[in-house]
């Protein structure tokens, strides 16, 4: 299970960022410590592990174009939001972990989708399956809803989600 590379969001209809709340999205992630920086059309982006129009990660700060997808963003931005200052520090392209790790970012993730406007769960996890998340159930939402009490119990057991309700408000350690 995990982030797969899809053949460009034009191609397979997934939300891209130009088309989010720029503010919304920079301002999640500023909760968090995490800087946006947008990347000219075109142009290669910095720390992406699978190239454009994926987005890329180098210590606190996730690289995006117009047309990277929001999932990709917030997937990057779950990974730094998931790991110790230490490891963050040095983080630069591929973030690491272990399959726990991945499985809690992937969960993660998709509860944030929920904290911006336009996007929400339905749609980041019909995009995760439109670009190409591999989940042994079949799909994004299967796995959400039946097989990722793991994720959950990784990011609880961190408490960086609530135990009880959705995900307004959540105040996640960083």
């Amino acid at each position: 299970m995990g982030e797969g590379r899809g053949e460009g969001s034009e191609m397979t209809g997934v939300l891209e960022c130009g088309d989010a709340d720029g503010e919304a999205l920079r301002s999640l992630l500023g909760r968090y410590g995490l800087e946006l920086r947008w990347i000219a059309d075109g142009a290669d982006i910095p720390g992406s592990h699978w190239g454009a129009p994926e987005a890329g990660l180098i210590g606190s700060a996730v690289f995006v174009r117009r047309d990277s997808p929001v999932h990709s963003l917030l997937h990057e931005a779950c990974h730094a939001i998931c790991m110790d200052e230490e490891r963050r520090r040095d983080l630069h392209t591929d973030a690491g972990g272990d399959d726990a790790e991945e499985n809690a970012v992937c969960y993660l993730q998709i509860l944030l989708a929920d904290e911006l406007p336009g996007v929400g769960r339905d749609r980041l996890m019909e995009d995760m399956d439109r670009w190409g998340y591999s989940f042994c159930l079949g799909s994004a939402r299967a796995w959400f809803e039946d097989d990722a009490d793991g994720a959950r119990e990784w990011l609880l057991s961190r408490g960086m989600i609530p135990v009880r309700g959705g995900s307004a408000g959540i105040a996640l350690r960083i």
